[in-house]
């Protein structure tokens, strides 16, 4: 059975209280197609890299040690790891709002916007550009949003809980520092996630009342207003959430996300056994997630934009055992270069695909006959 909203629907029950809102989403967005992220961001995530290269002598010779096969496969498993990431989002929209789009091009929508999370700390700002990109299909601000949440929360979870588990691994090996910083970052994350998701199909959630008072002195009358249109906004989410999260229709969405979400981190975390291959190093299937889960979740704290120098210092601590202060690599064991060419295949390489699906799907215009 299908959900009580359909595409017949669209657009035509948008209240006017959302239109400031929806104007919020447009900006941000508009701002992000005009900012030049290449200048500001990404060079900004190569001065970890340096820093590492320099302190433990790492020259292009030692990443060219990989070798171009092991270098593309990692970079291909990254890239499944992407595409079922937007699968997972058009399976969603679809399911909720029939088939309004190209299953295609809303997976291609998903990817693109992973570029804002790759040049954000803590990767965050994907939610955005999906709920631009359908506002600009017509979706209401409450139900794009609803759909975007889904989407997180099914990341969120499935990261979380593989992350859960390596810290637990970190843990029984004696790694504490690295252990109590995973599990710390993917506890706290996830249950936040998990917490609001479920909570707002009982309760509605509105701005904290000190927030709102502060808003409301310094912003004056258009402050007032923001914060009226965001309750009403956050209001209208809480009624989607109590309509859908607990039909038989929604638990299958939720269960077969979650089980795509799964799917694509392992791919994430296959990605490092295939370069640690070309490397000479041998790692097991599961450890490697394991590695690659727990550096995520190190990744994860707002200290550096997109992770640069928080992932590769956290997969070496986890699989070396190491202690927070000494990164000397024993013998036999991963190498820098295993780790440095694994960021750029899984980071960088990427950067570029998404930008240019950020740019040509989610941020161009859409025609009036496309619309029809």
């Amino acid at each position: 059975m299908r959900s009580h909203f359909t595409y017949d629907h669209l657009g035509k029950d948008v209240p006017t209280e959302t239109n400031t809102l929806v104007n919020f989403h447009i900006c941000i967005c508009k701002q992000t197609a005009k900012m030049n992220w290449r200048i500001v961001a990404i060079p900004a995530t190569l001065i970890p890299i340096i820093i590492i290269a320099v302190q433990f002598d790492i020259k292009p010779e030692d990443l060219l040690e990989i070798g171009f096969l092991p270098f593309a496969g990692g970079v291909v498993a990254m890239l499944v790891k992407l595409g079922l990431q937007g699968v997972k989002f058009a399976y969603i929209a679809q399911n909720y709002l029939g088939k309004f789009d190209s299953f295609l091009k809303l997976s291609g929508v998903r990817v693109g916007s992973e570029f804002i999370k790759f040049t954000t700390p803590m990767f965050v700002g994907a939610e955005f550009i999906v709920i631009y990109y359908l506002h600009k299909r017509g979706v209401p601000p409450s139900k794009s949003t609803w759909i975007a949440i889904m989407d997180i929360v099914t990341e969120v979870f499935a990261g979380g809980l593989l992350s859960i588990i390596a810290g637990i691994i970190a843990l029984i090996h004696g790694a504490y520092v690295v252990a109590a910083i995973i599990l710390g970052t993917s506890i706290i994350v996830t249950s936040l996630w998990m917490v609001l998701f479920f909570l707002s199909s009982k309760r509605t959630f509105q701005i904290p009342a000190g927030i709102a008072k502060l808003a409301k002195r310094f912003g004056k009358e258009k402050g007032e207003r923001y914060i009226e249109q965001t309750n009403t906004w956050m209001e209208e989410v809480c009624t989607m959430s109590r309509e859908n999260l607990r039909t038989s229709e929604s638990k299958k969405v939720f269960t077969v996300s979650f089980l795509i979400s799964i799917a694509s981190w392992a791919f994430y975390g296959l990605s490092f056994l295939i370069i640690a291959f070309g490397t000479g190093y041998v790692i097991g299937w599961f450890e490697s997630i394991m590695a690659v889960m727990a550096a995520n979740a190190i990744g994860n704290l707002p200290i550096t934009v997109g992770g640069s120098g928080l992932a590769e210092f956290g997969i070496v601590a986890y699989l070396n055992d190491l202690d927070p202060f000494n990164f000397v690599i024993p013998e036999n064991s991963v190498a820098w270069n295993a780790v440095i060419g694994w960021r750029i295949a899984t980071y960088y390489v990427p950067i570029a695909i998404t930008w240019l699906l950020l740019v040509k799907l989610a941020l161009s215009k859409i025609s009036k006959s496309t619309d029809e």
